[in-house]
């Protein structure tokens, strides 16, 4: 592929002796890998059914290679949410994050979704996890593989990182600021990045990126982890970024972390960087089977008092009493338990949120598990909510196998002739939930949205 003179000039200078094996890595074929969904299925249970070709991402536990024939986006695992296709490279974010259950994570970049898939994954549904994206398009996107994925305790927001910061002064545990960079890593994914590229687009993505980080400090409580990415190799977004943000912000250090195979040191001298930013991690696409990409791990000095530790008491907006009866209608009649959360209306939504908080004044795209339409007299059941639930939360089941015409049916719009008690069903592929349908006399009206239709 044809690459920016100047860029080329610029890698060559870095990389001395290497240039010659980091230029040939843009002659082969660009490693393909998914990331399985652990809150749907283990890793061990989807390698034994799974229908690819895998081979194991060897800095993440559950991400695998796979090869080009395999197209697992058009298989009907992908609609179930059994798995994330991401990039190898940007898995070792989620990985570094080490999110756990029941804190309080933001994803700050978060869209598309990779990573806020990966830390919703490692918190096991509990806690409370806000994603945002600034980008209104891109937000909805990643609302989108947030229900694909069953997450329950995600709130979306569209905001701006200094709207957010005004809101929530340290208080998160975790935060992942994946920036907007100037995509350097990316070039032979995506060669209109390499046509773009400029040494001012490198400078202004810094600019940026000092005010992103700034943004994300003040939401930091003291004790709390702030994870850094990019997918460039530009050290001026890099190592030249964190170490303006140290100087900046002396309460917070590197947190030296063991590095995954093929994960390289940062350079400091290449950038009139900080020493210790030394504890920060280059990925090479010369050195693993991935693209390019940097990440550091941050600390923020001090613990957190007992009043941030608490849950801070939150005034809720109170759902309509007739609301909350049409909703414990459709539990009675459809589930055998109710999901968890706080039951909060946007418009006719319902959504649940995972704890109390407060959302008023902010864009939010998807407060928590959205369960569901108010309708004159009714709940119609949300997508998001079939995703979300297990075999045994429903009363019925309509069950599909992942290697007959009959799932494509469904994944197509299509009525299916079923016996069965009238009423919600959960569609399911080979154990796994898919969607709707709901059993009218001996046909199972299909309920998949129709904008996720296969063609």
């Amino acid at each position: 592929m044809q690459l920016p003179q100047e860029f080329t000039e610029r890698m060559k200078h870095f990389l001395g002796e290497e240039y010659e094996a980091f230029l040939r890595s843009y002659d082969r074929e660009q490693a393909q890998a998914l990331r399985v969904n652990t809150l749907k299925i283990t890793s061990e249970a989807f390698e034994e059914r799974n229908p690819f070709s895998l081979r194991r991402v060897p800095w993440t536990q559950n991400g695998f290679y796979y090869q080009a024939k395999d197209r697992p986006g058009k298989h009907p695992y992908h609609e179930a949410g059994l798995y994330y296709i991401q990039e190898p490279s940007a898995m070792a974010v989620g990985e570094l994050a080490m999110a756990r259950p029941g804190e309080r994570v933001l994803d700050l970049c978060a869209a598309p979704g990779g990573k806020t898939t990966h830390l919703a994954a490692d918190m096991k549904g509990r806690g409370l996890l806000v994603s945002n994206e600034i980008h209104p398009a891109r937000a909805k996107i990643l609302a989108q593989n947030v229900e694909r994925m069953g997450i329950v305790n995600a709130v979306v927001t569209n905001e701006a990182p200094e709207k957010l910061a005004k809101r929530f002064p340290d208080f998160f545990d975790r935060i992942v600021v994946d920036a907007p960079c100037s995509g350097e890593g990316m070039f032979r994914k995506e060669p209109q990045a390499a046509e773009q590229w400029s040494l001012d687009n490198v400078r202004m993505c810094a600019e940026r990126q000092t005010d992103i980080l700034n943004a994300a400090a003040s939401m930091l409580r003291p004790g709390g982890t702030l994870i850094y990415s990019t997918c460039t190799f530009a050290p001026e977004e890099n190592e030249g970024s964190i170490s303006s943000f140290l100087r900046a912000h002396p309460d917070f250090c590197i947190k030296e972390q063991e590095a995954y195979k093929g994960f390289l040191p940062g350079h400091p001298e290449w950038a009139g960087g900080l020493p210790e930013t030394s504890h920060t991690f280059r990925l090479w696409p010369h050195q693993l089977e991935g693209e390019g990409h940097y990440a550091a791990v941050l600390e923020k000095r001090g613990e957190a008092s007992q009043l941030l530790k608490e849950k801070a008491s939150v005034k809720m907006p109170v759902v309509d009493r007739t609301v909350l009866k049409l909703y414990e209608q459709f539990v009675k009649e459809n589930l055998t338990e109710a999901p968890e959360g706080v039951p909060v209306l946007f418009g006719e939504q319902l959504y649940l949120l995972p704890c109390p908080m407060d959302l008023k004044g902010l864009k939010v795209l998807r407060a928590g598990l959205h369960v569901g339409t108010i309708k004159k007299n009714r709940l119609e059941p949300a997508h998001a909510l079939a995703l979300a639930l297990r075999p045994e939360g429903v009363k019925r089941c309509f069950c599909l196998n992942s290697e007959e015409k009959t799932a494509e049916a469904y994944l197509k719009g299509e009525a299916l002739p079923n016996e069965g008690d009238n009423g919600w069903t959960l569609v399911l592929v080979d154990g796994h939930p898919l969607g709707w349908g709901k059993q009218t006399g001996q046909i199972l009206k299909n309920h998949y949205p129709k904008g996720l239709r296969w063609m």
